[in-house]
């Protein structure tokens, strides 16, 4: 009975760990203090996602995925090939990861396919995502 729903939130969780070692890529690269500190903050908060969309995967008796997968760690070595060096550009391509990436194709991933309760955990975990992309706006200013 859960199978898709346990597809959709693996799917969701694959994207969680694209987005975490994302950050990570910037946040190695990133000087000022105050800009890698609310990267940290934003990576953290990706990483609980992560362990709150597992166990919910495990509650429903299926098994969580551990990494991005094999396409998403190749999306993630490309993209550290051909990131920005620019602080900028670095923030551009940050924020149209969570709003792009993040959030519209995540709402795609698991669109009419969950049960209510995995349906509130992803909009609540969506939502903080928008807050990110709110924060990320906020640092280009």
């Amino acid at each position: 009975m859960y199978e898709t729903v346990i597809k959709e939130l693996n799917a969701f969780l694959k994207g969680q760990y694209m987005g975490i070692h994302a950050y990570e890529h910037y946040i190695q690269s990133v000087d000022d203090f105050y800009i890698k500190k609310e990267l940290q903050r934003i990576q953290q908060e990706h990483k609980l996602h992560a362990m709150q969309v597992a166990e919910r995967i495990q509650n429903l008796g299926g098994t969580p995925v551990d990494d991005e997968g094999m396409i998403g760690s190749f999306q993630n070595y490309i993209g550290k090939l051909t990131a920005p060096t620019e602080l900028d550009e670095q923030l551009k391509t940050i924020l149209k990861g969570e709003d792009v990436y993040g959030i519209q194709l995540s709402e795609e991933i698991v669109k009419g396919d969950l049960d209510p309760q995995s349906m509130q955990l992803i909009e609540r975990i969506l939502d903080q995502d928008r807050q990110h992309v709110d924060t990320l706006k906020k640092l280009l200013q």
